[in-house]
Protein backbone atom coordinates (compact mmCIF):
# COMPACT_ATOMS: atom_id res chain seq x y z
CA UNK A 1 0.00 0.00 0.00
CA UNK A 2 1.73 3.31 -0.97
CA UNK A 3 1.33 5.59 1.77
CA UNK A 4 -0.42 8.62 0.38
CA UNK A 5 -3.42 6.20 0.41
CA UNK A 6 -5.09 5.93 3.82
CA UNK A 7 -8.08 3.99 4.81
CA UNK A 8 -11.04 5.66 6.43
CA UNK A 9 -12.58 3.35 8.28
CA UNK A 10 -16.41 3.26 7.87
CA UNK A 11 -17.31 4.54 11.22
CA UNK A 12 -15.49 7.52 10.23
CA UNK A 13 -17.26 8.43 6.80
CA UNK A 14 -20.69 9.99 6.85
CA UNK A 15 -23.70 9.07 5.14
CA UNK A 16 -24.66 10.27 1.57
CA UNK A 17 -28.15 10.24 0.21
CA UNK A 18 -27.89 7.88 -2.88
CA UNK A 19 -30.28 10.00 -4.51
CA UNK A 20 -30.18 13.59 -3.90
CA UNK A 21 -33.39 15.82 -4.44
CA UNK A 22 -34.03 15.80 -7.66
CA UNK A 23 -34.26 11.62 -8.00
CA UNK A 24 -30.82 11.87 -9.17
CA UNK A 25 -27.22 10.08 -8.54
CA UNK A 26 -24.73 12.77 -7.35
CA UNK A 27 -22.65 13.75 -10.58
CA UNK A 28 -19.42 13.91 -8.47
CA UNK A 29 -18.69 10.41 -8.69
CA UNK A 30 -18.69 10.49 -12.39
CA UNK A 31 -15.55 8.86 -13.57
CA UNK A 32 -14.02 8.91 -9.95
CA UNK A 33 -11.95 5.91 -8.73
CA UNK A 34 -13.01 4.47 -5.48
CA UNK A 35 -14.64 1.98 -2.72
CA UNK A 36 -18.58 2.63 -1.82
CA UNK A 37 -20.45 1.12 0.60
CA UNK A 38 -24.26 1.17 0.31
CA UNK A 39 -27.25 1.03 3.01
CA UNK A 40 -30.41 0.35 2.94
CA UNK A 41 -33.36 2.79 4.28
CA UNK A 42 -32.42 1.41 8.11
CA UNK A 43 -28.62 2.36 7.27
CA UNK A 44 -27.63 -1.73 7.27
CA UNK A 45 -24.79 -2.04 5.42
CA UNK A 46 -25.90 -4.08 2.20
CA UNK A 47 -23.33 -4.05 -0.16
CA UNK A 48 -19.80 -3.01 -0.48
CA UNK A 49 -18.04 -2.71 -3.82
CA UNK A 50 -14.80 -0.77 -6.30
CA UNK A 51 -14.87 0.62 -9.43
CA UNK A 52 -13.03 3.16 -11.68
CA UNK A 53 -16.79 4.97 -12.43
CA UNK A 54 -18.24 5.34 -8.83
CA UNK A 55 -21.42 6.78 -10.67
CA UNK A 56 -21.72 4.03 -13.09
CA UNK A 57 -21.43 0.99 -10.54
CA UNK A 58 -23.94 2.93 -8.00
CA UNK A 59 -26.59 3.71 -11.00
CA UNK A 60 -26.51 -0.54 -11.88
CA UNK A 61 -27.04 -0.97 -8.40
CA UNK A 62 -29.81 0.87 -7.88
CA UNK A 63 -31.48 -1.15 -11.33
CA UNK A 64 -30.88 -4.32 -9.54
CA UNK A 65 -31.74 -3.40 -6.07
CA UNK A 66 -34.58 -0.13 -5.82
CA UNK A 67 -35.55 -1.07 -1.88
CA UNK A 68 -31.95 -1.49 -0.72
CA UNK A 69 -29.89 1.52 -1.96
CA UNK A 70 -30.81 5.16 0.49
CA UNK A 71 -27.61 5.39 1.93
CA UNK A 72 -23.44 5.74 0.91
CA UNK A 73 -20.66 5.61 2.22
CA UNK A 74 -17.56 6.50 -0.04
CA UNK A 75 -13.96 6.14 -0.22
CA UNK A 76 -12.06 7.59 -3.61
CA UNK A 77 -8.32 7.36 -4.88
CA UNK A 78 -6.36 9.24 -7.76
CA UNK A 79 -5.64 6.21 -9.40
CA UNK A 80 -6.65 2.57 -10.35
CA UNK A 81 -4.89 0.57 -8.18
CA UNK A 82 -7.22 -3.13 -7.70
CA UNK A 83 -4.77 -3.93 -4.66
CA UNK A 84 -5.74 -0.72 -2.43
CA UNK A 85 -9.41 -1.13 -4.02
CA UNK A 86 -9.27 -4.67 -2.78
CA UNK A 87 -8.02 -3.80 0.91
CA UNK A 88 -10.16 -0.99 1.35
CA UNK A 89 -13.02 -3.49 0.75
CA UNK A 90 -11.75 -5.96 3.05
CA UNK A 91 -10.76 -3.39 5.80
CA UNK A 92 -14.36 -2.24 5.88
CA UNK A 93 -16.44 -5.82 5.61
CA UNK A 94 -13.82 -6.90 8.65
CA UNK A 95 -14.91 -3.53 10.14
CA UNK A 96 -18.33 -4.60 9.73
CA UNK A 97 -18.51 -7.61 11.63
CA UNK A 98 -19.84 -10.00 9.09
CA UNK A 99 -20.04 -9.58 5.14
CA UNK A 100 -22.80 -7.64 3.80
CA UNK A 101 -25.44 -9.99 2.07
CA UNK A 102 -24.61 -8.27 -1.08
CA UNK A 103 -21.17 -9.69 -0.86
CA UNK A 104 -22.49 -12.96 0.19
CA UNK A 105 -25.56 -15.14 -0.46
CA UNK A 106 -27.10 -12.15 -2.96
CA UNK A 107 -24.10 -11.55 -4.29
CA UNK A 108 -25.56 -12.11 -8.07
CA UNK A 109 -28.59 -9.84 -7.34
CA UNK A 110 -25.67 -6.66 -7.18
CA UNK A 111 -23.75 -7.60 -9.42
CA UNK A 112 -24.98 -9.53 -12.66
CA UNK A 113 -27.78 -8.43 -14.73
CA UNK A 114 -30.87 -9.00 -13.87
CA UNK A 115 -31.99 -12.52 -15.31
CA UNK A 116 -35.76 -12.39 -16.63
CA UNK A 117 -35.93 -15.73 -17.21
CA UNK A 118 -37.22 -16.73 -13.59
CA UNK A 119 -40.35 -14.39 -14.36
CA UNK A 120 -41.67 -16.09 -17.07
CA UNK A 121 -45.26 -17.44 -16.89
CA UNK A 122 -46.18 -21.02 -17.43
CA UNK A 123 -47.41 -20.29 -20.70
CA UNK A 124 -44.30 -18.14 -22.09
CA UNK A 125 -42.74 -21.19 -20.62
CA UNK A 126 -44.42 -23.98 -22.62
CA UNK A 127 -44.58 -21.01 -25.70
CA UNK A 128 -40.77 -21.09 -25.35
CA UNK A 129 -40.04 -24.79 -25.21
CA UNK A 130 -41.85 -25.54 -28.84
CA UNK A 131 -40.51 -22.42 -30.66
CA UNK A 132 -37.47 -22.02 -32.63
CA UNK A 133 -34.77 -19.44 -31.93
CA UNK A 134 -36.63 -16.29 -33.24
CA UNK A 135 -39.60 -17.36 -30.98
CA UNK A 136 -37.88 -18.16 -28.17
CA UNK A 137 -35.54 -14.63 -28.46
CA UNK A 138 -39.08 -12.65 -28.87
CA UNK A 139 -40.70 -14.91 -25.67
CA UNK A 140 -37.41 -13.35 -23.78
CA UNK A 141 -37.78 -9.80 -24.82
CA UNK A 142 -41.09 -9.85 -24.36
CA UNK A 143 -40.30 -11.05 -20.34
CA UNK A 144 -37.61 -8.70 -20.33
CA UNK A 145 -39.75 -5.33 -21.24
CA UNK A 146 -42.24 -6.28 -19.09
CA UNK A 147 -39.45 -6.89 -16.43
CA UNK A 148 -38.15 -3.30 -17.02
CA UNK A 149 -41.58 -1.52 -16.68
CA UNK A 150 -41.68 -3.15 -13.13
CA UNK A 151 -38.07 -1.96 -12.45
CA UNK A 152 -38.95 1.53 -13.84
CA UNK A 153 -41.90 1.58 -11.48
CA UNK A 154 -40.08 0.83 -8.47
CA UNK A 155 -37.40 3.38 -9.61
CA UNK A 156 -40.48 6.11 -10.14
CA UNK A 157 -41.69 5.00 -6.46
CA UNK A 158 -38.23 5.55 -5.41
CA UNK A 159 -38.35 9.34 -6.58
CA UNK A 160 -35.58 8.27 -9.36
CA UNK A 161 -36.22 11.36 -12.00
CA UNK A 162 -32.61 10.40 -14.24
CA UNK A 163 -32.76 8.33 -17.69
CA UNK A 164 -32.47 4.45 -17.42
CA UNK A 165 -31.86 2.97 -20.38
CA UNK A 166 -31.28 -0.81 -20.77
CA UNK A 167 -28.94 -2.59 -23.26
CA UNK A 168 -31.55 -3.93 -26.28
CA UNK A 169 -29.16 -7.01 -27.43
CA UNK A 170 -29.13 -8.07 -23.64
CA UNK A 171 -33.37 -8.72 -23.77
CA UNK A 172 -32.72 -11.12 -26.36
CA UNK A 173 -30.71 -13.44 -23.73
CA UNK A 174 -33.87 -12.45 -21.40
CA UNK A 175 -31.39 -10.09 -19.48
CA UNK A 176 -31.57 -6.33 -18.01
CA UNK A 177 -28.67 -4.41 -17.74
CA UNK A 178 -27.71 -0.72 -18.09
CA UNK A 179 -26.45 0.56 -21.36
Amino acid sequence: MTAQTEISTLATLDYIYYLNEQGCLNEDFQGKIGVYAIFDQEKTLQFIGYSRDIYLSLKQHLVRQPQSCYWLKIQTIDRPNRTILEEIRQTWIAENGKIPPGNGEQEVLWNQPIDTKFAMTEEEKAQYQVSDELGQIKILKKVARRIEEQVKEQLKQRGVTMDIRFNPKLKEQGLLDLK
